[in-house]
């Protein structure tokens, strides 16, 4: 990245990094899969709920709970580590350590959060073969799920690639190879969003009674204990 005589901020391999030059853009790029892990740690209560709260190991609302929070701290140490690089122009190696063990750490837990998502998805179909749903799953549910899926897939590629691009630090590079940074970052981000608006949760759960599910969710174990055995 580098000043033009235009003071536009520009990408490409020729390009040298000031971050000083541009926080905002820093920034924006640190906080954009955030709102969207949220939405889809948020989800994942509505979908235990539709399908069936007797399956979840915990309780619906403990999964948004410990995820969020994670994702909060992953954020804050990027924010000091873009932080940090903005400080000292991109010079700074602790500073790239601290946005890297940040990433890191998403991805770790995004990758924990689809294992609990698989292991409700296993529990729910096993559950299934002893006490089956009165209807089945609407046309609409399997679509949210299918783009749900996606969405996902799409943000945790794009994290591992933002550890690739910071793995040499801001001299690197992977960081002024703008095809890559546009296909990887930008491109990934913007499918993600309408992804998102098509995995749309309220046509899939507009039949869904929260607060039956819930006192469903609060009920002895016995559905949980099926799914365990």
């Amino acid at each position: 990245m580098t000043d033009t005589p235009s003071n536009y901020v520009v990408y490409g391999p020729d390009a040298n990094c000031t971050l000083a030059l541009c926080p905002v853009e820093s920034i924006c790029i640190t906080f954009a899969p955030t709102f969207f892990t949220a939405a889809i740690y948020i989800t994942l209560y509505k979908i235990i709920l539709y399908l069936g709260p007797q399956y979840a190991r915990f309780r619906p609302k403990l999964y948004y709970w410990i995820f969020i929070p994670c994702d909060i701290f992953s954020l804050v140490l990027q924010a000091i580590g873009g932080a940090l690089s903005s400080t000292s122009s991109g010079g700074s190696k602790t500073a790239v350590d601290v946005s890297i063990t940040g990433l890191s750490l998403q991805v770790f837990f995004i990758c924990v959060f689809v294992a609990f998502a698989i292991d409700y998805v296993v529990r729910y179909r096993k559950g299934q073969r002893v006490t089956p749903r009165m209807k089945p799953l609407s046309r609409s549910f399997k679509i949210f799920s299918y783009f749900l899926s996606l969405t996902i897939i799409l943000i945790l590629i794009r994290c591992c690639y933002r550890i690739d691009e910071l793995s040499d630090g801001y001299n690197g590079p992977l960081i002024h190879d703008e095809g890559l940074f546009i296909g990887l970052e930008g491109v990934l981000i913007l499918v993600s969003t309408y992804t998102l608006m098509i995995a749309h949760p309220g046509p899939a759960f507009q039949d869904l009674d929260e607060e039956e599910a819930l006192q469903q969710a609060n009920r002895p174990d016995t559905e949980r204990q099926k799914a365990d055995s």
